[in-house]
């Protein structure tokens, strides 16, 4: 099997995980936050439609500099409601699937660099790249997701299951 063979019933399960969470965010809860020091639910969830867009970076650029030194540094997404978030994740993820299903075998571990300011945060092979910094990176804003509707007394969608709302 190829790496795109391995890696897209694990995405599509995900992806498809995710948008059902994204769907449930109301627009009147988007600036609620469980704690002074948290994000908002609006703040997670743009950045949750904005991961799947970073795996295109992941298999298609060598490195991201999200802060670099002569231009522009990396600006999350500040959409306003649910339905434009859910767009954009959609949008993401058809292009994130399309990058998996076109690399190469051979290109999947090669290093990828995360950088700031030209200095690199971490670099690791592409192929450990998409498990952690993308997969588990927006799973983990996920479950902050779904924390917050439970917190706001809002379903929360079953995933590899039945929730306790279903």
């Amino acid at each position: 099997m190829t790496f795109s063979e391995t890696l897209l019933p694990e995405f599509d399960q995900e992806m498809a995980n995710t948008r059902k969470v994204l769907e449930r965010i109301p627009d009147d809860k988007l600036d609620w936050k469980a704690h002074p020091k948290s994000h908002t639910i609006g703040w997670n969830a743009n950045h949750v439609a904005d991961i799947p867009n970073w795996l295109v970076a992941v298999l298609t650029t060598p490195s991201l500099d999200i802060a670099p030194v002569d231009g522009e540094p990396y600006v999350s997404p500040k959409l306003t409601s649910s339905r434009e978030i859910v767009e954009l994740f959609d949008r993401n993820v058809a292009a994130a699937r399309k990058a998996i299903t076109e690399v190469k075998d051979q290109d999947v571990g090669t290093p990828w660099t995360l950088a700031k300011g030209g200095e690199p945060i971490f670099t690791m092979p592409r192929s450990a790249m998409i498990r952690s910094f993308i997969l588990n990176h927006l799973m983990h804003h996920r479950a902050h997701l779904c924390v917050y509707l439970r917190l706001n007394d809002l379903p929360v969608p079953g995933m590899y299951g039945p929730s306790g709302d279903e």
